[in-house]
């Protein structure tokens, strides 16, 4: 059997959303481990029954401290007790979790995990280098810069602001000028660590789909999400809180959309997962405008694992969530170590002789 363990949670500002995530993978996969990565940093075995309000004032009762140790014999240990996984559910949101931080330490301790590795989650959370190569692989995408005191846009205001590094929606402003742009990047907690600069394109509509590629390319149906702030800025509370109330979500799933559209996100949504170098399931957003589709962003762990797109074809979570486990497990990560045969520290000589 299978030992799985679902992972969730982490010091991100996405933290409670990714809560949300990984219960629901829990009751998907009722033989999993639950890890609880915590605000503070650190990690624990949690009961796998637990509902969102018991990690409302963070660590729930009855957890049992876990450590993360890297190298061969790494892992998850509580005292001397080894906890053994074959694969890990990633459920994180932003942050650590998904921007390729925990993805690397994952991998120095030889632990087989869901979703992409690390250089494929830094690309994704990089808005400023997934744009550029974005346009590099010939599609288009917004003009993005980054906010620095030396810089002007090339474009007009208004602007949108957002985190350089960072999910979906929070930190997320519409300025007026560029002046305002700069101070809000250095009074922001969203924005500190880098913020990017965008023009406002007025009417503009958001349109997504989610990918996979095990056990077979897949694309899900067309999501378009309908935005109530009157700057047209799809909110964090419209993405992930309305979901507490259903009387709240406003979507069109699948979207009315002309065919022509329709294939050119299909085709680019493709080619964006093959850019990125996506495993598990990603979801890939655009922008349609005045005749012209954007790539946005991609998300490559979305909120829910972007389950509920899975209208069009018809995919359960549990097969969503059994074939990432698949996936997962048939590409472990292996360092390449070819080449480093010792030729060249056996005749590389002196090293004083390399100083000289």
């Amino acid at each position: 059997m299978t030992r799985i363990a679902t992972v969730f949670g982490g010091p991100s500002p996405e933290h409670d959303v990714s809560v949300s995530t990984g219960l629901q993978a829990l009751r998907v996969l009722p033989e999993s481990d639950s890890i609880y990565w915590s605000m503070a940093g650190d990690w624990h075995l949690t009961p796998s029954n637990l509902e969102l309000s018991d990690f409302a004032d963070g660590v729930p009762k009855k957890s049992r401290r876990l450590d993360l140790l890297v190298g061969p014999a790494g892992g998850y240990r509580a005292g001397r007790k080894q906890f053994k996984y074959d694969v890990l559910v990633n459920c994180f949101h932003g942050g650590p979790g998904e921007d390729g931080t925990v993805q690397g330490i994952w991998d120095m301790a030889g632990i087989c995990y869901t979703g992409p590795g690390a250089a494929a989650s830094s690309l994704g959370m990089d808005k400023l280098i997934f744009s550029a190569a974005v346009r590099t692989a010939g599609m288009s995408t917004v003009k993005r810069r980054l906010i620095t005191t030396r810089l002007v846009p090339d474009f007009d205001p208004p602007y949108i602001v957002k985190p350089r590094s960072g999910g979906s929606s929070i930190g997320i402003a519409v300025v007026d000028d560029y002046e305002t742009a700069q101070a809000l990047s250095r009074s922001s907690p969203h924005l500190m660590d880098g913020a990017v600069i965008e023009p406002y394109l007025d009417g503009a509509r958001d349109l997504q789909i989610a990918v996979r590629r095990h056990p077979q390319l897949e694309l899900s149906a067309i999501e378009e999400p309908t935005r109530s702030d009157s700057r047209g800025i799809l909110t964090y509370r419209e993405k992930y809180l309305a979901w507490a109330n259903s009387q709240e979500v406003v979507r069109q799933l699948p979207a009315e959309v002309p065919d022509h559209l329709d294939n050119e996100i299909r085709e680019q949504a493709v080619a964006v997962a093959d850019l990125v170098g996506i495993r598990g399931i990603s979801r890939v957003d655009f922008l349609a405008h005045e005749g012209n589709l954007y790539v946005n962003e991609i998300n490559t762990l979305p909120g829910s694992l972007a389950a509920y797109l899975w209208i069009d074809p018809p995919r359960t979570r549990e097969q969503l969530l059994r074939g990432m486990v698949s996936e997962a497990l048939a590409n472990p990560r292996v360092f390449n170590t070819a080449g480093a045969d010792g030729t060249a520290l056996r005749g590389g000589g002196a090293i004083a002789a390399k100083l000289a």
